[in-house]
């Protein structure tokens, strides 16, 4: 991990070279964030609830997945990008270096701009904790603990099996936005407010639910069953094949002959 952490300090120093374009990198990343935001405030002055969440109950939502989505795009850039290192025959070198080569791509690249989204992520949660007045025990606490781990690991997730299809399609399809930036933006909703389909395929197949659904269920009062609270434990269970499928495609990988 001493090799991660100084590829992130390296980064950010190379970052901090152009200053001024940082700072409205920075910015401008707070008004997109907020642009979303605004979305669902608009949406309640015309609704009291939707299928009874209400809006700081969607505002938790919505910031647990923005949370975890816009960690991974700082520190799990060079998954998302992991394209390009296939393309540009950058891979070929990762593979000649006596270091786990999952953490050589993530050392590849960051994006320190995204830490004002995970910043906001974070003022909104605790917004919405303190509108909604919940009193927080010992396991709700761990319940919104395994919510933030599990927002974390679902998009690196799919993120680490985005990067092993470019194993064999070599640049990365356009498909996989359906479920990084369209689940993002579907997932800040409650998944139960969709109709059935949605919600059986994004448990079961991209367990979205057991990241902000099921145990915000528990962690709001409307389930007492204490399996909603650690359900999360699931998404980090889906984590383990998602890296096995990524090492069999480094073992199949037989360069692009860039």
């Amino acid at each position: 991990m001493k090799l991660y952490f100084k590829s992130l300090s390296l980064h950010l120093k190379s970052e901090m070279e152009y200053r001024l374009s940082f700072i409205f990198s920075f910015l401008s990343q707070i008004i997109v964030f907020f642009s979303y935001y605004f979305v669902i405030l608009a949406m309640f002055t015309r609704f009291d609830n939707i299928k009874g969440f209400t809006m700081y109950e969607v505002l938790l939502c919505f910031s647990i997945i923005q949370f975890g989505f816009a960690f991974n795009e700082v520190f799990a850039r060079g998954i998302d990008k992991f394209d390009d290192l296939i393309i540009q025959g950058n891979f070929d070198r990762l593979l000649l270096r006596p270091k786990n080569i999952l953490l050589q791509v993530l050392c590849s690249n960051s994006d320190y701009i995204k830490v004002s989204r995970i910043i906001q992520a974070l003022v909104i949660m605790v917004i919405a904790l303190i509108k909604l007045n919940i009193k927080i025990t010992l396991i709700k606490f761990i319940t919104l603990v395994l919510m933030l781990i599990s927002s974390i690991a679902i998009f690196f997730s799919i993120f680490v099996l985005a990067a092993s299809y470019c194993f064999i399609t070599i640049q990365g399809l356009e498909v996989r936005n359906v479920f990084t930036d369209g689940g993002k933006h579907m997932a800040q909703y409650p998944i139960g407010v969709f109709n059935k389909g949605f919600l059986y395929f994004f448990t079961f197949i991209i367990p979205y639910g057991f990241v902000n659904y099921y145990p915000l269920l528990y962690f709001i009062g409307k389930k007492s069953n204490i399996l909603y609270a650690f359900s999360p434990l699931i998404v980090l269970i889906y984590l383990i094949p998602c890296i096995l499928i990524f090492n069999l495609g480094v073992k199949k990988y037989s360069s692009t002959g860039s």
